[in-house]
């Protein structure tokens, strides 16, 4: 599992997918990881290497990672309470758990400075393990990036980045 997503991460590095003060949310279910269900057999120990693993690649480039927690909080977002905006976000009261905010959304919430969850978030980019749903977090318009790396363990990997959208009509020019 780490291969794979060592693997994943450096091929992402590699087309400057991650930008040095961009955030970039990560939806994982662990269980899919494990090739189990979703929701279903979640790992704190996958969503440790896991975290440390972003944790390198955000002390590298510079790019911040947000964790989208599962159903059961709403898809909220663990975040670093540094990179809270009042204007954009709304904190909630939760605190993510195994099993209700997934594994890794606890273990981020339990090992940042100063974790906060918002309610909603919109990013330039995300990487959804396990098929988690990231969309409604990514801003208008979302383009997949289509990677050599197509899983991470068992759990289906995709990736999207986010464009302006092109308004104006056939007289426009971009």
């Amino acid at each position: 599992m780490k291969s794979d997503l060592e693997k994943l991460l450096n091929e992402l590095n590699s087309i400057d997918f991650f930008q040095k003060d961009e955030l970039c949310v990560i939806g994982c279910s662990t269980s899919e990881i494990k090739g189990s269900r979703i929701g279903s057999n979640g790992s704190i120990d996958i969503a440790q290497t896991i975290y440390n693993c972003l944790l390198n690649i955000h002390n590298e480039t510079g790019v911040h990672f947000v964790f989208q927690g599962c159903e059961h909080i709403n898809r909220a977002i663990t975040i670093e309470r540094e990179i809270f905006d009042p204007y954009l976000m709304t904190e909630v009261s939760v605190v993510p758990q195994k099993n209700a905010g997934g594994s890794l959304s606890t273990y981020a919430y339990n090992h940042m400075k100063d974790p906060i969850v918002v309610e909603f978030i919109k990013v330039d980019k995300g990487i959804d393990i396990g098929q988690t749903l990231i969309g409604m977090h990514i801003k208008h318009v979302a383009v997949p990036i289509s990677i050599e790396s197509k899983t991470v363990g068992e759990a289906i990997v995709t990736v999207a980045r986010s464009r302006p959208k092109l308004i104006g009509g056939e007289r426009a020019k971009y």
